[in-house]
C-alpha cells in the first residue's frame, strides 16, 4: 500500500494518545514550548552538520515520497521488457531505435539506446551497474539524515530534560511547584524518544526498503536489456525475469498467460493433469 508508512505513523501516534488518555495523562503537556526547541530545533541543527545543508533541503521531498510512493510494478516492467524482446527478435536490434524515445523509464531508455549503438554487453552491464551503484550511494545518503535525526533526538531529549531539572532545584524553596515543574522536565526526554522512534527511524527504515526495491527493479532491467541484445527467446526472458516478480504477483501473471493462451486457442486443454 502507498500510504501505509503515513498510516503506520499515525497509527502509532493514535495508540500512544490512548494509552496516555487511560492513564489520565492531559495531552497538551506534550505541547512543551522549551521542550520543543530543545528537542525538535536542536536535532535539526545537529542534524545540518551532520548531513550538510543541501541533504535536509531534502527532507520534504523525501517525506513525500515515504507518506506518497506507489509500489514498484516489477510484472509491469517484465511485460515492457518483453515487449522490446519480440520486437527485437522479429525486426532486428535496430527496430528498437524507433521506440527508445517512447520509453517512459531513464534507466531503461539508456540500456537500450546503449544496445541499439551496438556497445559491447560486458560494457553495457558495467555501465548501467556503475549507474545502480550510484543511484544506491545517493539512497543511503539520504537514509542517514534520518538515522542520524534519529539517534540525535533521544540524546537532546535527555538534554532538555536535564536543563529542566536544573530549573527545578533553583526552585527547591517553592515546595508546591516543584512536582509540576519535574513533569515537565521529562517531556523533553518524552519527545526526544518518540520523534526518533515514531518518525525518524521509521522514515529512515522504509526510505531503506524503496531504495532495495528500486535496485531490484534495475538489476531485472539489466537482465532484461542484455537479455535482448543476446537475441534470447521472449519465452525465455519472461522466465528469467519473473524471478524478480514477488510471488503473488508471480501467480497472478500466470494466471493471465494461461488466460490469454486459453483465448488464443479454445480447443487447448488448460486443465492440469492429475
Amino acid at each position: 500500500m502507498a500510504a501505509s508508512t503515513a498510516i503506520g505513523i499515525v497509527l502509532c501516534m493514535v495508540f500512544i494518545a490512548m494509552g496516555a488518555t487511560l492513564e489520565g495523562t492531559n495531552l497538551m503537556a506534550v505541547f512543551n514550548v522549551p521542550a520543543l526547541c530543545v528537542v525538535v530545533g536542536g536535532t535539526l541543527g545537529v542534524t545540518i552538520a551532520s548531513s550538510g545543508m543541501e541533504k535536509v533541503k531534502l527532507i520534504p521531498k523525501l517525506y513525500a515520497r515515504v507518506m506518497k510512493g506507489a509500489p514498484i510494478d516489477y510484472k509491469a516492467r517484465v511485460d515492457e521488457i518483453v515487449d522490446l524482446a519480440e520486437r527485437a527478435r522479429k525486426e532486428g536490434l535496430l527496430a528498437l531505435d524507433e521506440v527508445t524515445g517512447e520509453v517512459d523509464d531513464d534507466f531503461t531508455r539508456k540500456g537500450l539506446q546503449l544496445v541499439v549503438d551496438g556497445t559491447d554487453p560486458e560494457l553495457v552491464r558495467e555501465i548501467l551497474e556503475s549507474e545502480i551503484e550510484a543511484m544506491q550511494h545517493r539512497h543511503h545518503a539520504n537514509k542517514q539524515v534520518f538515522v542520524q535525526a534519529g539517534g540525535f533526538a533521544p540524546t537532546l531529549g535527555v538534554l532538555g530534560t536535564v536543563l529542566s531539572l536544573v530549573h527545578v532545584l533553583e526552585n527547591l524553596d517553592k515546595p508546591e511547584t516543584l512536582g509540576h515543574s519535574i513533569a515537565g522536565a521529562f517531556i523533553a526526554t518524552l519527545l526526544g524518544v518518540g520523534t526518533a522512534n515514531v518518525v525518524y527511524l521509521p522514515v529512515g527504515n522504509r526510505l531503506g526498503e524503496l531504495s532495495k526495491e528500486e535496485v531490484a527493479l534495475r538489476t531485472l532491467t539489466v537482465e532484461g536489456i542484455l537479455a535482448i541484445q543476446g537475441g534470447e527467446n521472449p519465452r525465455i526472458v519472461r522466465e528469467k525475469l519473473m524471478a524478480f516478480v514477488p510471488p503473488a504477483e508471480r501467480s497472478d501473471a500466470s494466471e493471465a498467460q494461461g488466460g490469454a493462451a486459453a483465448a488464443a486457442d479454445p480447443g487447448r486443454d488448460t486443465r492440469v493433469a492429475a
